[in-house]
């Protein structure tokens, strides 16, 4: 850490692991793979961009725009819920819609830029990650942080066109988010914190509706000793299901640097369970598809949310852990990237289903 409280990565090893970790990474196996996931990709829309502003859109991640999507999709979970709880019109949702998304354009370019930021010592060693905007000099780590900075303001001016009360639910998101690059080097559940930020949006997608998800404590009005604490039932169904769907497929993507983490020191749940990975993830789905069938049960859904839902999710991510290479990191790249969109859309799709198959008067 700089003396300006700017991480740095530019340290001498203080050992012969280290050393050996921030030695010049060999070339990842894939360079096309590389430029698309590793940090410096530039092809498509983003080589129409000044030059100046490319580092920054590789540092945000938004070629491809999975991450974006990756935030908002929980948030769009919330929002839908929500309507369904509380039979919203379709102007209520698609204003809660925009501005959830345009809070998680600018809040994904902010944790993304703090996360890189943060764990650049690491990205430096790990050949996928080493020609990342900050590791390969395209960016200082003071110009990240401002962007980092500016971007988590932008994701804060949207909590003002929320309903009155709804900053406070941000608090614990904002922790989280903070905490996240260091969670890897804490813990070998780095990934239950990931899934614990991300389904957080389903918490700020409800909020947007104006349903509080939850109450009491420091969340309600009155002393915390007289305060009891509520929790709705199926907001957590589906707020627990978005942290194992999390767990499924960033588990699969520590696969693709499984190597250079065991030699760095890095932990995940790749590093941990290792050829026994596939094992569990079948017992996270099988725990995920509970609690969104849970979640129907509870708001009495029709038959086309469970299909499309419940039963979506479970195919697109049964194939995934079934035909997944875990030892390939093209593989694992190719799973991540296009089986999040298929789980991710079938669970906001049987969500909608149900919301479009409501009484008319619930539109008016």
């Amino acid at each position: 850490m700089a003396g300006n409280g700017i991480p740095t990565y530019h340290k001498p090893a203080n050992n012969k692991l280290m050393a050996e970790a921030l030695a010049p990474p060999a070339e990842f196996e894939d360079a096309a793979l590389a430029q698309q996931y590793g940090g410096s990709h530039s092809g498509g829309w983003v080589g129409r961009l000044p030059a100046s502003w490319v580092p920054y859109v590789q540092l945000a991640r938004l070629s491809p725009p999975a991450a974006l999507f990756l935030i908002y999709f929980p948030h769009f979970f919330g929002i839908i819920l929500a309507a369904l709880i509380q039979r919203s019109s379709s102007a209520d949702v698609l204003r809660a819609g925009l501005i959830m998304f345009g809070g998680s354009f600018f809040f994904s370019n902010a944790a993304h830029g703090w996360n890189d930021l943060v764990d650049a010592p690491i990205d430096q060693a790990i050949s996928r990650t080493s020609k990342r905007p900050i590791p390969r000099g395209a960016i200082t780590p003071r110009a990240a942080f401002v962007f980092t900075v500016s971007q988590g303001a932008g994701a804060a001016l949207f909590l003002l066109f929320m309903p009155s009360g709804s900053a406070i639910y941000a608090v614990p998101n904002i922790i989280g988010t903070i905490y996240y690059p260091w969670a890897k080097r804490h813990t070998n559940f780095a990934q239950l914190v990931l899934g614990w930020c991300l389904a957080w949006g389903i918490v700020m997608g409800s909020c947007a509706m104006g349903l509080k998800p939850f109450t009491g404590g420091p969340f309600g009005d009155e002393p915390f000793w007289q305060e009891k604490i509520w929790v709705q039932p199926a907001v957590a169904c589906i707020f627990f299901a978005s942290i194992l769907w999390t767990i499924i497929y960033d588990t699969i993507y520590a696969h693709q640097d499984l190597k250079d983490d065991l030699k760095v020191g890095v932990k995940s749940i790749a590093v941990l369970f290792r050829d026994w990975t596939k094992v569990l993830l079948w017992l996270v789905l099988g725990c995920m598809i509970a609690l969104l069938f849970m979640a129907g049960l509870l708001e009495r859904m029709g038959w086309q949310y469970y299909i499309i839902a419940a039963g979506g999710s479970a195919v697109s991510l049964g194939a995934m852990i079934a035909n997944v290479e875990l030892k390939d990191s093209a593989s694992c790249w190719w799973w991540f990237r296009y089986g999040f969109w298929l789980a991710g859309s079938a669970i906001a799709g049987g969500l909608f289903s149900e919301y479009l198959l409501m009484a008319p008067r619930s539109y008016a």
